[in-house]
């Protein structure tokens, strides 16, 4: 069978010229042309479905072919009566359509017995496709300020991409060297604004009036905090609390000194300053630093997943693999929450030890959180 280019359907693609075609494009064109020329073919193509399919007029064509009942071989060699009747069953879906299209996709097909390798082309597309509109609602439920409880929705949606990259492992073979090689986009930027910086802030000075709450809170790390020097003086404070040394914000001053981090552009004066407004308790804020964080590693690994289907040499598998890693990072930060978040043991059930806890400092008992962290600059 000559291999020659098809025609394109008469679509109304809207202003402009359209993008030049994606390989799956050519691999829907071979196969709808091995079925138009071969019926019997279809048999090879399972599982595929029409909602594989990238191109809607194919989509329609390939529902066609699948519904209407096989022609008899002998008689479909004679004449196109099948072929009339494809054509009439998918041009109500499909106006473009027209029986030169028909005629083309025969034409271009390189080998019918080929069906097979064609279908599954496809099938890797649609779940490239997939993978990144689930990467995409990831993204954007991470962002979404109006959301009453935005991390358990962005956690529901990294669970709904876990269970794509499952399925979609027991649908693709896996191969050796299956990391993808697709140079992924820096970390999604962390924009300082002034209600974020106010949450270290009042962190650090409710932290310093109240270390003994400080040994619970393992769960927040220096990378969850925007500035660095306020995860320098939360290293300072955990310090002094983990040695069990006194805390206050002279003490506070003398290991922030240790540290180098009093310059010519912080004296003395103002950092004890910092650490010596506190309201709430260390934990409240200590979970709005972590839920700020949690998000913001979400987008990032929207990113990445994003630039791993973006990437057209990556494998259907390379795309799980990756994607795969993707998560875990995520899952690192989840794991973080449920320990910040847990419910607090019942009456008389004493919580789980800590490894190496200093001896908890006894102090007045920590302020209800106000209703906004400005009141208390």
């Amino acid at each position: 069978m000559p291999h020659t280019p098809t025609p394109e359907p008469d679509e109304d693609d809207g202003l402009g010229l359209p993008p030049a075609p994606k390989p799956v494009h050519y691999a829907e064109q071979a196969l709808l042309g091995a079925l138009l020329l071969q019926p019997a073919r279809l048999a090879d193509t399972e599982p595929l479905i029409a909602q594989h399919f990238d191109s809607h007029t194919h989509a329609m064509l390939f529902t066609a072919i699948r519904t209407l009942p096989p022609p008899d071989p002998a008689d479909h060699a004679k004449d196109t009566a099948w072929l009339n009747a494809v054509l009439q069953h998918a041009r109500p879906h499909a106006p473009g359509l027209n029986a030169s299209y028909l005629h083309g996709l025969i034409q271009f097909c390189p080998r019918a017995q080929h069906a097979a390798a064609y279908a599954q082309m496809i099938r890797a597309d649609n779940a490239r496709r997939v993978l990144r509109a689930h990467a995409e609602r990831l993204a954007s439920t991470a962002s979404d300020p109006g959301l009453p409880n935005p991390v358990a929705a962005t956690l529901g949606m990294a669970d709904d991409i876990g269970r794509v990259l499952d399925s979609l492992a027991a649908q693709f073979t896996p191969h050796p060297g299956s990391f993808p090689r697709t140079a992924l986009p820096p970390d999604a930027p962390r924009n300082a604004g002034e209600e974020d910086l106010d949450y270290e802030r009042l962190l650090l000075a409710t932290a310093t009036a109240y270390p003994a709450q400080v040994p619970d809170m393992r769960w927040l790390t220096e990378a969850d905090f925007l500035l660095p020097l306020h995860a320098a003086l939360w290293q300072s404070i955990t310090a002094l609390v983990h040695r069990g040394d006194m805390v206050d914000p002279v003490t506070v001053l003398g290991e922030a000194q240790h540290r180098g981090l009093i310059t010519g552009t912080l004296a003395p004066k103002d950092l004890m300053a910092l650490v010596s407004t506190p309201a709430g308790s260390p934990e409240h804020w200590g979970e709005k630093i972590l839920q700020r964080s949690l998000l913001a590693r979400a987008q990032t690994v929207a990113a990445r997943i994003a630039a791993y289907t973006d990437d057209l040499a990556n494998t259907p598998h390379q795309l799980v693999t990756g994607s795969r890693r993707a998560l875990a990072d995520l899952n690192s930060l989840r794991t973080r929450w449920m320990r910040a978040t847990a419910a607090p043991p019942a009456p008389g059930e004493s919580p789980p030890p800590h490894r190496g806890q200093p001896p908890r400092a006894t102090g007045p008992p920590p302020q209800p959180a106000p209703p906004s962290p400005r009141a208390h600059r």
